[in-house]
């Protein structure tokens, strides 16, 4: 597997591509507020004449994530566009245009947070409050973030007796949420799928959800297109299934195995260790989203 140069900002790399899928947590935000530097570098591929779809791996609404992140300090205006693993979920569900979907019932167990619940919003379903009335499981992620994924043990158990499907809407299996790590509905869905479960999975690095975003970008040829993300898992492996570039951000959700610094250098050494087990190279690696 070869090893990709070291670049300090995205100004060395943005006449290379016409657009950029832009991650969103732990590229752009980190939960709490967004960062400066990474506003500024969309602002400059902006003023570049580069196209942007930010892809969000969050098991929510697009138009929930464009006022969260106007909350965050990311303008709403700033990319051209925005696509969520959540969006992608629910618009299955309403449309069921698939087999899988049109042969789910109607009776739907929401394993997920209060905050998640505008993913309810408009559809056909009945939300029943026990597992034994499913005919299926939402799956947007943990109840608390103190959870871990051994607290679904028995939620698991049951579900796999019942036989139930599930869907995942956030594959991720972990996010830092202001400098803490948390378990995200990907880490169920896997322990689930590991047990035996069937799961449909939404968001990166699942190839569909890459299709979504090229419609995003009319006239733009994928060899043009890159990915920026932080996740070996999602991103980069996301990426090389949709047969894009991807431009990795090492200070995100692997920076401290990665040893990044304040100043944004890279230990080679745990660089070269930490992608010699993983599935795909990214094309480029920067420390941070910046310009």
């Amino acid at each position: 597997m070869s090893h990709p140069s070291f670049y300090p900002g995205l100004a060395a790399l943005a006449d290379r591509y016409d657009a950029f899928i832009v991650d969103l947590w732990g590229v752009m935000h980190d939960g709490i507020a967004a960062f400066p530097d990474a506003v500024a570098a969309l602002k400059a591929l902006k003023a570049a004449g580069k196209r942007s779809v930010i892809l969000s791996n969050a098991p929510r609404r697009v138009d929930v994530i464009v006022a969260r992140n106007a909350e965050l300090g990311i303008d709403p205006k700033l990319p051209d566009a925005l696509m969520s693993s959540g969006e992608d979920a629910w618009q299955h569900l309403s449309q069921r245009r698939d087999p899988w979907y049109r042969a789910l019932g109607r009776r739907c167990y929401h394993l997920g947070p209060e905050r998640d619940h505008g993913m309810r919003e408009g559809l056909d379903l009945d939300f029943v409050e026990s597992l034994e009335q499913a005919d299926f499981i939402l799956n947007t992620g943990n109840l608390s973030p103190l959870d871990s994924v051994e607290t679904y043990d028995d939620f698991i158990g049951q579900a796999l007796g019942l036989g139930l499907p599930m869907i995942c809407t956030n594959p991720d299996l972990v996010v830092v949420r202001g400098g803490k790590r948390e378990i995200c509905a990907g880490a169920i869905a896997l322990a689930f799928e590991q047990r035996g479960g069937e799961v449909r999975w939404h968001g990166k690095p699942h190839p569909e959800v890459y299709l979504t975003c090229f419609d995003l970008l009319p006239g733009i040829a994928p060899e043009r297109i890159a990915a920026i993300g932080d996740s070996l898992r999602t991103d980069v492996a996301g990426a090389a299934a949709a047969g894009i570039d991807c431009i990795f951000v090492a200070a995100g959700i692997h920076g401290e195995e990665l040893g990044v610094d304040k100043e944004g250098i890279i230990d080679p050494d745990r660089y070269a260790a930490m992608i010699a087990d993983a599935p795909a190279a990214p094309s480029a690696v920067m420390p941070f989203m910046r310009w």
